[in-house]
């Protein structure tokens, strides 16, 4: 328990909360300063998936999915909306086959709707994207083999 409490005080301050830092801010100041945490800490992330198959031991936890959350609107709505641009999570090693894997859980892929959650963020933030104009892409590749298997 130690460690997921360990796990979810990094994540949400630097990921979950990090991306909406990014994308309201309202200096270039402020932005910067989000940005650089943020993917500072996916870096940290990325690292440490490099040698664990899940955040806190052997077994998914509560960090993982608080994790998943984020990681998996990056691409489709961080990236672009957020201005979360250096990398994307299809751009990190360790981070995509993870989110891949997670994915890949029985009725996750079910319950993840695409459209409506780029629907959700180009329509509700009006002062971003005042013309509500929704992004047709990106083509992510969720489905394909994650190769996290042989890690612990």
């Amino acid at each position: 328990r130690e460690v997921i409490d360990e796990w979810n005080t990094f994540i949400y301050p630097n990921i979950n909360n990090g991306v909406y830092r990014c994308g309201f801010a309202t200096t270039q100041e402020a932005y910067e300063e989000a940005y650089e945490s943020l993917f500072a800490a996916l870096d940290k992330v990325d690292h440490h998936l490099a040698t664990h198959r899940y955040l806190a031991g052997p077994v998914l936890t509560e960090a993982d999915w608080r994790l998943f959350t984020t990681l998996i609107r990056f691409d489709a709505v961080y990236v672009g909306h957020f201005k979360c641009n250096q990398k994307r999570v299809a751009d990190y090693q360790h981070l995509n086959g993870y989110l891949k894997e997670l994915y890949q859980m029985p009725g996750i892929k079910e319950t993840t709707d695409f459209y409506h959650i780029k629907r959700h963020y180009y329509f509700s933030h009006n002062m971003i994207n005042p013309t509500q104009v929704v992004p047709v892409g990106p083509d992510l590749d969720l489905e394909s083999n994650h190769g996290r298997g042989d890690l612990n």
